[in-house]
């Protein structure tokens, strides 16, 4: 049977990142998580295997989300023309700077999904994706940098420094966070000192990086 060529449109399936934003708007506006893929695809006009052709659950879903901010960040950089010709510090600052700009942008959300202080764990959950994602962008720069030291021992142990390199945005994230300041200048600042820090620590420069550092840090702390 002929199928009808009228003017009934046959209704597009959202792709993930059409679900993303359906699910981010649907926390801010009330101000809660959906409570079941069933009621979410309800309310959007959508059936429960339109979400789960992308996703298994609201928790995959919420993983991609810290992936999509790396990706997006990663391909702002990279339409840098001079992008490619930093070395592995500069990388590294532009990498923070741009990351913490697509946070900023959806600073609500973040704050949202960050807020239950009690749920450490949990909230570390939803960054596992982003953590692996990172720590092989740190691997990289490291592998760079490593190929232009002739001294084998003045290498960089790309485990340990890939590993710092979450943990440093770890304290960025806190420090963001909390961040009262007019465009978030005081986490700019934190970003650059604290990445001039952990590249002169493994460049065996590290006394007044440190001190520099440690000053800002307890300036903001009693501000």
């Amino acid at each position: 049977m002929a199928k009808s060529t009228g003017n009934s449109k046959v209704k597009k399936k959202p792709d993930a990142e059409r679900l993303i934003e359906l699910y981010m708007n649907d926390v801010l506006e009330n101000e809660k998580t959906p409570k079941s893929v069933f009621k979410f695809a309800k309310d959007h006009g959508l059936e429960e295997q339109d979400f789960y052709k992308h996703f298994g659950s609201f928790e995959g879903l919420r993983k991609t989300i810290w992936e999509k901010f790396f990706e997006n960040s990663v391909k702002v950089m990279e339409k840098s023309k001079e992008y490619a010709s930093f070395s592995s510090r500069e990388k590294l600052l532009t990498f923070f700077y741009t990351l913490f700009e697509v946070l900023t942008a959806n600073r609500s959300y973040v704050l949202f999904v960050l807020s239950d202080e009690n749920s450490t764990l949990k909230n570390l959950e939803q960054l596992k994706g982003l953590r692996k994602k990172m720590k092989s962008y740190a691997k990289g720069l490291v592998e760079e940098g490593n190929q232009n030291k002739s001294i084998k021992l003045l290498r960089q142990n790309e485990m340990i420094f890939s590993e710092g390199v979450w943990i440093q945005f770890l304290f960025l994230l806190k420090f963001w966070k909390d961040d009262n300041s007019a465009g978030f200048e005081s986490t700019d600042v934190a970003i650059e000192k604290s990445v001039n820090t952990v590249f002169d620590v493994f460049d065996n420069t590290p006394l007044e990086r440190i001190v520099d550092f440690g000053k800002f840090l307890w300036k903001e702390k009693m501000a």
